[in-house]
């Protein structure tokens, strides 16, 4: 594909993309011819020879785009992909015109790696990033604050920062980041109690709606008494253990005979 062709490929993906009821599955399509295109241009196997400008933006630029999509799609394998052949592009190639959402991006990688609990790949991403930008880019402050928040244990200051996401697409780590956050609370609670009253449940678990709440006391397999808006926990006392009678009686009559030869 010549690389004219590669160019208004990638204006289509732009204008797709940004629209403002974008369709997803098309810009997958256009993602995946680029992405051939580009190889074969190898301009993402960045060899040394590649030093035009325009043309390097343009990889990178469609590189963003999918990053991005993998968000809105769900698919983190494929945001990791996008994320580690932009770094090149971020790192090695100073000469190209500032990315508008480098440091969005880069801050939307952070909290992947927070919310899969990679917290030493985590610190490792933090020292590629310049001091300037790690100190002030409000960006980059969001996923480093939700870190300090998780290690003093302050999941409140956690879910509230939903509310003042960067971009709409933080929103499916920070998502991921509670679940976590819920099941780890969850574990606490069934040890500490045999039972909750379904409200304060919520309010430990941050549900504000009793369907969430209900779906997920099934799935951690609690008992919910309806009458008494209350969720009981497993407890091992809660098993019935089975007697072997059988076996216990015949064991008993073999030492009794055994103790009248003694005898």
């Amino acid at each position: 594909m010549a690389l004219t062709e590669v160019k208004s490929l990638a204006q289509a993906l732009s204008q797709e993309f940004n629209s403002a009821n974008p369709n997803l599955d098309k810009c997958g399509q256009l993602l995946s011819q680029l992405k051939i295109a580009l190889i074969e241009l190898q301009y993402l196997t960045h060899e040394d020879k590649h030093n035009n400008v325009e043309e390097l933006t343009v990889a990178r630029d469609v590189l963003e785009i999918g990053a991005q999509w993998s968000v809105r799609k769900k698919d983190i394998p494929s945001f990791e992909r996008y994320m580690a052949q932009l770094q090149t592009y971020y790192n090695d190639y100073s000469n190209l015109p500032p990315s508008p959402i480098k440091y969005n991006l880069i801050g939307l990688n952070l909290l992947c790696l927070l919310s899969q609990n990679r917290i030493s790949d985590f610190h490792t991403a933090l020292e590629t990033i310049e001091p300037s930008q790690l100190h002030s880019n409000p960006v980059i402050q969001y996923p480093i604050k939700l870190e300090q928040s998780l290690m003093e244990g302050s999941y409140n200051r956690v879910w509230s920062s939903r509310s003042d996401v960067p971009s709409k697409e933080y929103l499916f780590f920070i998502d991921i980041l509670m679940d976590t956050i819920r099941n780890e609370i969850a574990s606490c609670s069934e040890k500490a109690y045999t039972s909750l009253p379904l409200k304060d449940a919520g309010t430990l678990l941050f549900f504000t709606n009793m369907e969430d709440i209900l779906n997920f006391a099934k799935e951690r397999k609690w008992k919910v008494n309806p009458v008494e808006q209350k969720a009981y926990f497993h407890s091992d006392a809660d098993e019935k253990i089975g007697i072997p009678a059988d076996q216990i009686i015949k064991q008993t009559m073999f030492y009794a005979r055994d103790m009248d030869r003694i005898i």
